[in-house]
């Protein structure tokens, strides 16, 4: 063996410590990192980079976390600073970002901490109570975990940062929209006008029905709405007016939907009779909003009650509405009418105890990207320009005329998804308690266009053994039951090919029927079939008689009877029109337009514009509107549902990357499912198997060193 001087070994221990020191400089200036996740959560995502890159104004964010908290909240910061130098390093010199102390410490100045959390709560951003364990107790602290983005004079903020799932995206997309609304403001040439109806006479009557705070309620709103103007580069139009004339308000009320309140002289609290309105009438261009400052509410035994708007939170609800007006998010039509599911709650029928069918958590989520525009074809056709049709399960019948107007819609190019249901569930009359509901077949006209466009929902529900479980309660005799006709969708039951489906790997469907293919109707040159969803192969079908008590539903007693059905289905292309080689429904008019009609055509040919083959476009079919459902989706749109539904809607309005964004952080990875056997091979591998190999490998290494110490003592007689 060498001997190495007392000065070799000294100079080579230098000389690596400063290759170590140099090495550590290059990767402080030249940094780069590898993300070697499967779905690439530590890397920004090409939504992302194109948003920061397309910046043409400077933004900054300023964070607000305080200092060493405990697990998990520090890796939230940690993941967060790192996404925040991402984001930099794309945006270059129109991206910066700060984070501020807000933790004083010890026997330290706090002026400036001070200063930051006085910074935060003026941008409103408040602390947040959290729970930590400290010597073995567990306790609530209250620290900061939010940030703003400023750009320009507009604000957004994320005022709790508790996780670090779904980040990325509440970053891009917000970005995104101010991006947008920068350019769309730059652009109106139109001012937003804000009508704030305030009758003064309502002062007197205020404090008996305890709005005590009334009179200062007027200043208050026109702070909130100048506030508003400037951080929306002046673009609103502020008016207040006093009216308390009963006749002129019915007249308001009437066109904008707005309360007016009325009330009878009061002689001992020398109080005249009178009448009088307090709310907001945002207008642009041809579309007006309304927005209550007094609301009334029925609460049982105490009776009506009244609530005033809190100008704090004004500001937002205001800046959603402009936001909307303007038109910054893409537009989506919603079918309305015909027995659709709305997309807010029925206050009457909650009050009468009746279950609420509306769509609240999927509007709030759809809104926050789109803009939600009613199609009632009662009141004229499909406008064009629209990205997006949704139709959600209509019970009623369509005439032919609207049948037309929808199948043009998609020859024009509008992309449709039809989620709906096969059967429409009747709940039992008064007195027929311990009755189940009864099931009938919907049959709206609308499956004929599916079927010429080459898919048929069948009137079955399909059941899966693979299904939703739920904890029975004890007098039913507890333990798991299956909801049979909930399937739990697994990843081999999903098709993760389009990258909109990627890295969903579980959804639960309920009450959903299963689809058929039309071979014949299909043209498979122009139209792209894609399955995205299908039940297990252990399904089978409820046709007739349907019972959905889970007490009398039991699974076929062979798996003969059992099979995969498919459940959801993605068509693009060049569809033909329904009505090529018909006749051209009329549209049938009341007895008043009839008259009109005749006075106004007399002598004309009525001209129809008809297209028989479309454009591109995609119609979407899931025959199961439960998904759309308040029960079945998180008002943050993280689970897998909801973000399945927000995926398709932006893929039918050309977003992929938002929606690849989106269910980039998905958490949900079910472990496959296996047989005993299997289970019992990889269980005695685990526990006999691999500590023999680890034993016979350090065996072989010690073997290795004997024999080399041997071959070194032998080659130099030791």
């Amino acid at each position: 063996m060498n001997n190495f001087s007392i000065k070799e070994k000294y100079f080579k221990f230098i000389l690596y410590l400063v290759i170590i020191v140099l090495v550590n400089i290059v990767g402080i200036t030249l940094f780069f990192r590898t993300d070697l996740t499967s779905s690439k959560i530590y890397s920004l995502s090409p939504a992302s980079r194109d948003v920061v890159a397309t910046l043409s104004e400077p933004l900054s964010i300023k964070v607000f976390f305080s200092k060493d908290l405990p697990a998990p909240h520090n890796n939230t910061e940690r993941f967060l600073k790192d996404l925040l130098e991402e984001y930099s390093a794309k945006g270059k010199k129109y991206f910066n970002y700060t984070f501020y102390n807000v933790t004083p410490e010890e026997g330290t100045l706090t002026g400036k901490t001070d200063e930051n959390r006085d910074m935060a709560q003026n941008y409103g951003i408040q602390p947040i109570q959290i729970r930590i364990m400290e010597n073995d107790e567990l306790k609530f602290k209250n620290a900061y975990m939010g940030l703003v983005i400023i750009h320009g004079d507009l604000i957004e903020k994320i005022e709790a940062i508790t996780s670090t799932n779904g980040l990325e995206y509440q970053l891009t997309t917000a970005i995104q929209k101010m991006n947008n609304k920068v350019s769309a403001l730059l652009r109106l040439d139109e001012k937003v006008n804000i009508t704030m109806y305030l009758s003064s006479s309502l002062n007197d009557i205020a404090p008996l029905i305890g709005l005590d705070q009334l009179p200062l309620l007027g200043r208050a709103v026109a702070d909130t709405i100048e506030n508003l103007n400037n951080k929306s580069l002046g673009v609103l139009e502020f008016k207040q007016l006093d009216i308390s004339d009963k006749e002129k308000l019915d007249l308001i009320g009437k066109e904008h939907d707005l309360m007016a309140l009325s009330w009878p002289a009061i002689p001992e609290k020398n109080i005249l009779a009178g009448s009088g309105a307090a709310g907001l009438v945002i207008s642009f261009k041809n579309k007006t909003t309304t927005l209550p400052l007094i609301s009334a509410m029925e609460i049982p035994i105490i009776g009506t009650t009244y609530q005033m708007a809190d100008p704090a939170a004004l500001e937002e609800e205001l800046n959603a509405i402009v936001e909307k007006l303007i038109g910054i998010n893409k537009d989506i039509g919603f079918l309305a009418g015909h027995g659709t599911h709305s997309l807010m709650p029925d206050r009457m029928a909650m009050m009468q105890g009746i279950p609420s069918q509306a769509m609240q958590v999927f509007n709030t989520l759809l809104s926050s990207r789109y803009s939600i525009k009613p199609i009632d074809l009662k009141d004229g056709p499909i406008q064009d320009g629209l990205s997006c049709l949704i139709i959600a399960r209509p019970t009623q019948k369509f005439s032919d005329y609207e049948l037309f107007q929808i199948d043009q819609a998609l020859m024009k190019g509008t992309n449709i998804a039809f989620i709906s249901d096969s059967f429409n569930e009747i709940m039992p009359q008064q007195g027929g308690m311990g009755m189940p509901p009864r099931y009938e077949p919907i049959d709206t006209g609308l499956e004929k266009l599916l079927t010429h466009y080459g898919v048929n929902i069948k009137k079955a529900y399909v059941l899966d053994k693979q299904s939703y479980k739920h904890q029975a309660p004890q007098n039913m005799g507890g333990g798991e039951q299956n909801i049979y006709f909930a399937p739990m969708l697994k990843e081999k039951t999903i098709n993760n090919t389009p990258g909109f489906m990627d890295n969903i790997k579980g959804l639960v469907a309920m009450q959903i029927s299963p689809l058929e293919l039309v071979e014949d109707n299909i043209d498979k040159d122009k139209v792209v079939i894609t399955k995205l969803l299908s039940s297990s192969d252990e399904s089978w079908l409820m046709e007739e008689n349907i019972n959905l008590n889970p007490m009398f539903i039991t699974p076929p007693q062979t798996n003969d009877e059992m099979k995969s059905y498919d459940l959801a289905y993605l068509l693009s292309g060049t569809f033909t029109s329904y009505f090529k080689g018909k006749a051209i429904p009329e549209k049938e008019l009341g007895e008043k337009e009839v008259t009109e009609e005749k006075k106004t055509l007399e002598g004309f040919a009525a001209r129809h514009t008809f297209l028989e083959t479309s454009k591109p476009a995609k119609l979407f079919v899931l025959p199961c509107s439960q998904m759309l459902q308040d029960n079945m989706l998180d008002p943050q749109g993280r689970t897998t549902n909801a973000t399945f539904i927000l995926n398709i809607i932006d893929h039918l309005n050309g977003e992929d990357k938002i929606a690849q964004l989106r269910s980039k952080q998905q958490t949900l990875n079910p472990i496959a499912d296996t047989t005993p056997f299997y289970r019992g091979i990889i269980k005695t591998f685990n526990i006999i198997v691999l500590p023999v190999l680890v034993i016979l490998f350090g065996l072989l290494i010690l073997a290795g060193r004997t024999s080399r110490k041997k071959k070194i003592a032998s080659r130099f007689n030791a």
